[in-house]
């Protein structure tokens, strides 16, 4: 696969599906700015990308090579049933689809998503996502 310039464009919405599995489409993305060539923008792999390798115990720099190595989405997920642990993708996805913005995180989360401070009504890490998304990649008026 091609390297992505993700200052230019974001990665996939975080509830899209691939194989199953929410959020590897995004994952996927953000692989291909990461490598030689690519801009990850700001964007990164540690975080929800990183939580849902180790929940499928993946190592980061082995998918990277698939994801390098893949003609389409579809190697990947081909590479992913033959590398991950597959019984997981159930736990991932409800896992991620829970994720909340709450008392405990909010903050925390403010200071890295400033979306939330203009929108304190979201309680949905993934929608906290696509807002963020949404607002960086907002046409200038």
């Amino acid at each position: 696969m091609e390297p992505l310039d993700l200052s230019a464009r974001p990665p996939r919405p975080p509830r899209q599906q691939l194989d199953g599995l929410t959020f590897l489409p995004r994952t996927i993305d953000k692989l291909r700015a990461s490598l030689s060539g690519g801009n990850l923008g700001e964007y990164q792999i540690r975080g929800f990308t990183a939580s849902l390798l180790q929940t499928l115990g993946v190592d980061e720099e082995a998918i990277r090579g698939a994801v390098a190595a893949a003609q389409s989405d579809e190697d990947v997920a081909r590479w992913l049933r033959e590398h991950a642990d597959v019984s997981k993708y159930g736990e991932w996805n409800a896992t991620i689809e829970a994720s909340a913005v709450n008392d405990e995180n909010r903050e925390r989360l403010q200071k890295r998503y400033p979306v939330l401070l203009r929108n304190p009504h979201v309680t949905s890490l993934l929608d906290m996502l696509e807002l963020d998304d949404r607002e960086a990649f907002a046409p200038a008026t």
